[in-house]
């Protein structure tokens, strides 16, 4: 089971509850899932997770390098898989959906944008706060 090895290679014990936030996490068509999302998926799939055993999870998952938080700003913190890809994010300041974008000319923006004033990027998180034309 690939969960199992995930789990392993992050050096996290496999535990049933942690086999099944990472299932839930990984087969979901919802990206960034607060932990009370991942909670009420569980209970709607018949799975007996407590809410304080998804947020410890989480938590730990996060220390791993496994997913990765992010706190938008006026909403609560929401979490994704860590993929390896770098991407950032829109947010819908009416609906709170997230949306991912990768785009080029920006990264090589901010390079430039950095190496002008004499440093280095080491990492970065661009979120954009939006909201539908009318």
């Amino acid at each position: 089971m690939v969960e199992n090895s995930e789990l392993r290679k992050a050096g996290l014990k496999v535990t049933l509850p942690r086999v099944k936030i990472l299932q839930m996490l990984d087969s979901t068509e919802q990206r960034h899932m607060s932990a009370e999302d991942v909670y009420k998926a569980l209970m709607e799939a018949g799975e007996d997770v407590g809410l304080a055993t998804v947020y410890r999870v989480l938590t730990q998952f996060e220390a791993a390098g496994l997913v990765v938080r992010h706190n938008f700003d006026g909403g609560h913190a929401v979490f994704e898989l860590a993929d390896g890809g770098h991407h950032d994010h829109m947010v819908n300041v009416d609906s709170g959906e997230v949306i991912e974008f990768m785009d080029a000319e920006i990264e090589r923006r901010q390079k430039e944008i950095v190496a002008e004033h004499g440093y280095e990027l080491v990492d970065h998180n661009l979120v954009l706060y939006v909201r539908k034309k009318k």
